[in-house]
């Protein structure tokens, strides 16, 4: 019973009434049946019902969560409460029963709070009301029947309840009859009362299927009138995309008028074709598609559809509504990348130094897969002890370091005059962090508190790059990464995990940052949902799903991208993203599409305009773009990848050994170099000794923090070594920064501060 706990409340302390919006106490928890119940302390805060071992733990260390919008809430003798939700179930029990009654009041008020916002949220997603009068009554003429339906059953309702009644009590009386006369009165009256009963108990079914009939019937017409809407909008979006290739073609052929009718003003059919097959020669670098993209935010999807050359939209530009925003001159990226950089298509990195390019083959061992998972469902993942049959040989913070593999982007970017072409490399390089995922359904180490992942770079790529574990629980990694060649990014990455059963959701909360020195343009953006699936049966595969937005906070233009969940039924292809890059006045200069394991493509919009209706009868957006150009393409995997865990060139360089790095980095950690050596067995037992060790010292500092609340002291806490806490003025957040001091340890060799967690 790890998480079916049972607990209980002592005295608690003073504590706001049932009614506020926080709630705390002292509770006795039930932990096993060794421990019996311990005294913990719990807080009951915006419908969550979280415990701590102590008031101390509460600034830093949650012991468990319940979510009382979907628990239910029952009381088992005067003393006792049992909270469950899906396969988690708490038992309280209070020091009396006056205690025990708050607690239900406070828990019942905030489960009904809970389900009322939930109701709230999912009210303001419903559907739209019908517009039409004619809608309008017929509704309300259903309303009506359905109501006066519902009435019947309650008017029988309640006579089968009274005829229960009393039928319940003819028959007491008649148990304590002793005259026979008396006795076949009282049966004839129970025989006329369970007459009268069965006769409501028929009306109250028929009640029932005249009800359920008439719902059928409206239910039917319902589904009719849905897929004749389903039906009128394929019928919109079909037009409106026939409607842009004509205005296409119309526009072309307005242009060739001219030089058609001095050439053959007498045939014009033959001039036609001559026309077209010249424009094709002249233009076949063109894309004449017409390409669909998904929805953004206020827009539920647009259309691109490819303009002519740059030298006639430059002729016409100033005909074009929402061009070029001011900006006389087309994006090439030629234009400003050196001629070393400008193929990104699939070249191989090229360091000074030689780098191990192979690590040992992956063993094949077998695993009783649900024997380890079936009692993993709903907990956090973090908190679930996993042997390293599920694992990569690298750790969460190398995973980190991996976004680094296009560094080259934010090298092109910030060499970019354009905010708005640096957005779009931006953008791309957001992207490409996923590409390595594609195959990766291992999970990788979690880093124990205070470990490190250095990567000095300086000579080969022109950046360093540090990470830390800041946190344990949450789990917490902060990285910094600064450029020689004109950029700095920092993000703090906290992995919050589900085990759903027959998937696996990974959702990174936290921000992350880039700024670029020339200009000071600064970028955040947030990550999306990564689900593994298949975990119990069938081959593992992960999805990337959700939206991104990029803001630069100087210039306050913005990126909104969007990554399409997978689905069987749709005709898009997998992994699809797409996104419009627009200025601070929301009109849109780029569109980007590709997928996130392959490529990026760019395209400039030269005009748009709002087009037929989309879903949920909002307007799609047409956007007329020049041809597109790429931004970023995917290295190919190395020989034998799926032999090596599928680690791309960077990352079979990772857990390679380096002289002279700190004390706690990732490189000298014994499971996960034991690991990659294919010693499982001996690595597992490494791992749950390194595991048993941090649980000690967490152990120390709780009693540290406690003995200090006792004494009236305060309790600093753990602190990180290389990063800490401060408030950006640019977004106002909290989060780690690095705070220096790591490389120039490094020169000295000077690791004396370095904790031992190894």
């Amino acid at each position: 019973m790890s998480e079916q706990g049972k607990v209980s409340a002592s005295a608690s302390t003073a504590a706001p009434t049932p009614g506020s919006d926080t709630y705390k106490g002292w509770l006795f928890k039930w932990t096993n049946y060794l421990k019996g119940y311990q005294r913990r302390w719990f807080v009951l805060s915006n419908g969550l019902l979280s415990y701590y071992r102590t008031q101390a733990e509460m600034a830093h260390t949650c012991r468990g969560t319940i979510n009382l919008a979907t628990a239910h809430i029952d009381t088992e003798d005067a003393c006792n409460i049992v909270l469950s939700s899906g396969g988690r179930t708490y038992h309280l029990k209070a020091s009396t029963e006056v205690e025990r009654q708050r607690w239900v009041t406070a828990l019942e008020l905030a489960k009904a709070k809970a389900i009322r916002m939930m109701n709230d949220q999912s009210d303001d997603s419903g559907d739209e009301e019908p517009t039409s009068q004619g809608g309008r009554s017929e509704l309300q003429g259903t309303l009506k029947i359905l109501v006066s339906k519902l009435d019947d059953l309650s008017t029988c309702n309640d006579l089968i309840a009274k005829h229960g009644a009393a039928l319940q009590r003819s028959l007491s009386e008649l148990e304590g009859l002793k005259v026979p006369v008396e006795g076949g009165e009282k049966i004839k009256a129970v025989n006329e009362r369970a007459t009268l009963f069965r006769i409501t108990s028929n009306a109250m079914i028929n009640a029932c299927r005249d009800f359920l009939e008439l719902a059928e019937t409206h239910s039917r017409r319902w589904q009719r009138a849905l897929q004749y809407e389903r039906e009128q909008r394929t019928h919109l979006e079909e037009t409106i995309e026939q409607l842009a290739k004509q205005h296409n073609s119309l526009e072309r052929a307005w242009r060739e008028a001219p030089t058609l009718a001095s050439a053959a003003p007498r045939a014009p059919a033959a001039s036609k074709g001559r026309s077209e097959r010249l424009h094709k020669e002249e233009a076949s670098d063109e894309d004449e598609d017409t390409e669909f993209f998904d929805a953004m935010e206020d827009s539920p999807a647009f259309i691109t559809v490819t303009s002519t050359d740059s030298t006639e939209h430059r002729r016409s530009q100033s005909n074009l509504s929402g061009a070029g925003g001011g900006q006389s001159t087309d994006w090439n990226q030629d234009d400003y990348m050196s001629p070393s950089c400008n193929d990104v298509s699939g070249k191989k990195l090229q360091p000074r130094r030689q780098r191990r390019t192979q690590v040992p083959d992956k063993p094949n061992y077998s695993l009783n897969l649900w024997s380890i998972m079936k009692n993993c469902i709903g907990k956090e993942l973090s908190k679930i002890p996993m042997p390293v049959n599920f694992n990569e040989p690298l750790s969460m913070l190398q995973r980190l370091t991996e976004d680094l593999e296009y560094h080259e982007l934010l090298d092109k970017a910030a060499r970019c005059d354009s905010s708005l072409e640096q957005m779009c490399l931006v953008a791309a390089f957001s992207i490409s962090s996923y590409s390595t995922t594609v195959h990766r359904t291992a999970k990788p180490f979690n880093p124990l508190l205070g470990e490190t992942y250095e990567l000095d770079g300086r000579e080969e790529f022109g950046y360093r790059s540090l990470c830390e574990q800041v946190s344990h629980h949450p789990p917490a990694a902060a990285h910094h990464v600064i450029s020689q060649r004109g950029w700095t990014l920092w993000q703090e990455i906290t992995i919050a995990s589900k085990f759903r059963g027959k998937y696996l959701s990974i959702m990174p909360l936290g921000a992350i940052h880039l700024q670029f020195h020339s200009s000071g343009n600064q970028y955040v953006w947030r990550k999306v949902t990564s689900t593994v699936h298949n975990i119990i049966v069938g081959k593992l595969w992960i999805d990337q799903s959700g939206d991104i937005e990029i803001v630069n906070h100087k210039t306050k233009e913005t990126c909104q991208l969007k990554f399409s969940p997978y689905s069987y039924f749709s005709r898009d292809v997998p992994r699809k993203v797409t996104g419009v890059v627009a200025d601070s006045g929301g009109q849109a200069h780029y569109v980007l599409s590709g997928t996130w394991d392959d490529k990026i493509e760019s395209a400039k919009v030269v005009h748009s305009s709002r087009g037929g209706s989309g879903s949920e009868g909002k307007q799609k957006t047409v956007y007329q773009t020049l041809s597109p150009k790429l931004l970023w393409k995917k290295y190919p995997l190395p020989e034998n990848a799926e032999n090596m865990y599928y680690f791309s060139a960077l990352a079979l360089t990772l857990n390679e050994q380096e002289d002279g790095v700190g004390l706690t980095d990732s490189r000298l950690r014994p499971d996960q170099k034991l690991m990659e050596e294919g010693r499982w067995d001996e690595a597992n037992s490494e791992k749950q000794r390194l595991e048993e060790k941090q649980r000690a010292v967490r152990r120390r500092r709780e009693a540290e923090a406690s003995d200090a609340v006792d004494e009236g002291k305060e309790y600093e806490g753990y602190q990180p070594l290389w990063f800490h806490q401060r408030r950006d003025s640019v977004t106002g957040d909290t989060n780690f920064v690095y705070k220096g001091g790591y490389w120039e340890a490094k020169e000295r060799q000077d690791w004396s501060m370095c904790p031992n967690i190894f």
